[in-house]
């Protein structure tokens, strides 16, 4: 480990997954780091994205599993209701636990964190801005991890009490009546399944055929005809043109001269990227529609200065900003690193059913117009599903037809994050399906359905 007088000096702007990890990882490998967050460290995956929404997700399956518990021959206990306060309270408790977790393990290593915003000033200076100071920090290496935000099209006016984006639905007073929710992607049916299970009247516009638009047709169906049957409004082909809010009452119009009304409206439409006064001039590495450009190694066109996480335009995911990040500061202390494989990244949607994929999925083998071999099996056959009664979904295993290599999968049905994990190795460890069907699982367990649709 270099003396602190030789080791390098390393400016990390952002305090999110990507920020966090360089920062942590770099200050072990024996590198002085600063640390430049002008908000809460964490970022948003930690504040409003990732771990808020799940929070909340959590407390919506225990409320919807209670009152469908007579399924399984439990009574009913009686009216079951949601306290937002506490579920709030709940949510942002967790944030800021996770938030003085990271501070802690920073301050330990060793980690200068300042508090402001940053910005490049020349290829190895940059301006601190705080709330009551400006300092000039001279770098070896810097590190860009800004993240995004949510995007805000021009035709909408936010007032986070009626019309709102995810960042506003934890701290809301009272549960909404009847919620409009606009953008059908992850967040968006995330949104959706909070709402529904809390007990809102939830109505979704989808511009395209269905849900989840980039996502395997199948998966959408089993998703849509869920929403379906909780009676979630489901508006196909409905292209949001306008909001406009009258007292308590919010209406949404569409494309096609339509028109929506409900007591609350949530945005849930993408994000942008946080690039805005980073001094890339100053710093002069290229940038591509507000993304930071970046190789294999993580390395902007400015070789000493690197980018991770949302701000470049990959995977928008916290383990693929973590990952960034460990690698990040391998790199830049000289030790061997393997660029990372996007295509092998585990990815869930915290839905119910629960959807999960890694690896090469049915649509994208289509897309390319390669030969896969695909075996699927149903939850309806599995002895633990149906002891649970959640039977809806299924795992798809996709392999290659000549070295029965498993290529990836897909897990649609209860706990599918958690189930994905076995495929997710098959696919990185390249095991074949010979592999999967050998191994002895649990039984009952729904893992078993891993190794069937493998066979």
């Amino acid at each position: 480990m270099p003396s602190d007088e030789t080791a390098p000096h390393v400016l990390v702007i952002g305090g999110g997954p990507a920020g966090h990890s360089t920062a942590t990882a770099a200050a072990t490998y024996g590198a002085r780091v600063t640390l430049v967050e002008d908000q809460i460290i964490g970022g948003a995956s930690h504040l409003w994205d990732c771990i808020p929404s799940k929070a909340m997700i959590s407390s919506s399956m225990r409320l919807r599993a209670i009152r469908t518990a007579s399924i399984l021959g439990v009574s009913e206990p009686g009216p079951v209701t949601i306290d937002m306060a506490r579920l709030s309270a709940h949510v942002t408790g967790i944030a800021g636990k996770l938030a003085d977790g990271i501070i802690s393990m920073l301050g330990s290593q060793g980690v200068e964190m300042l508090n402001g915003r940053a910005r490049f000033t020349g290829p190895h200076s940059a301006l601190v801005v705080t709330d009551d100071d400006e300092i000039e920090v001279t770098f070896d290496f810097a590190v860009i991890a800004t993240g995004s935000r949510p995007r805000i099209p021009d035709w909408v006016s936010l007032d986070g009490e009626r019309v709102i984006t995810t960042r506003d639905v934890y701290h809301l007073p009272e549960l909404p009546e009847e919620i409009i929710i606009i953008g059908s992607g992850v967040t968006g049916v995330e949104m959706v399944h909070i709402f529904s299970s809390l007990g809102s009247r939830v109505t979704l516009l989808v511009s395209r055929h269905h849900v989840l638009p980039h996502r395997d047709a199948e998966v959408a169906y089993v998703l849509e005809e869920d929403f379906l049957a909780r009676g979630v409004q489901l508006l196909k082909g409905a292209r949001a043109a306008g909001i406009e809010r009258n007292g308590n009452v919010v209406t949404v119009s569409t494309e096609d001269g339509r028109s929506f009304t409900g007591t609350h409206v949530l945005l849930a439409v993408g994000s942008v990227p946080n690039s805005e006064n980073l001094g890339v001039d100053a710093a002069g590495f290229a940038m591509d529609g507000g993304y930071v450009v970046i190789d294999e190694y993580q390395q902007t066109s400015v070789p000493h200065i690197y980018a991770g996480g949302d701000i470049t335009g990959r995977l928008p995911l916290s383990s693929v900003a973590t990952m960034q990040g460990r690698k990040i500061a391998k790199h830049i202390m000289g030790h061997e690193v393997r660029p990372l494989d996007y295509r092998k990244v585990s990815q869930a949607i915290f839905t119910e059913p629960e959807i999960a994929s890694v690896g090469l999925e049915e649509v994208d083998a289509a897309a390319e117009g390669r030969k896969v071999r695909i075996t699927k099996v149903p939850f309806a056959a599995n002895s633990r599903a149906l002891i649970q009664g959640d039977t809806v979904g299924f795992v798809k295993v996709v392999s290659d037809p000549a070295t029965r290599i498993v290529l990836g999968g897909t897990v649609v049905g209860h706990h599918a994050s958690e189930l994905i994990a076995p495929i997710a190795l098959a696919t990185q460890a390249r095991i074949t399906v010979d592999g999967l069907v050998e191994t002895l699982l649990v039984h009952p367990s729904l893992s078993e359905a891993i190794s069937e649709a493998a066979e």
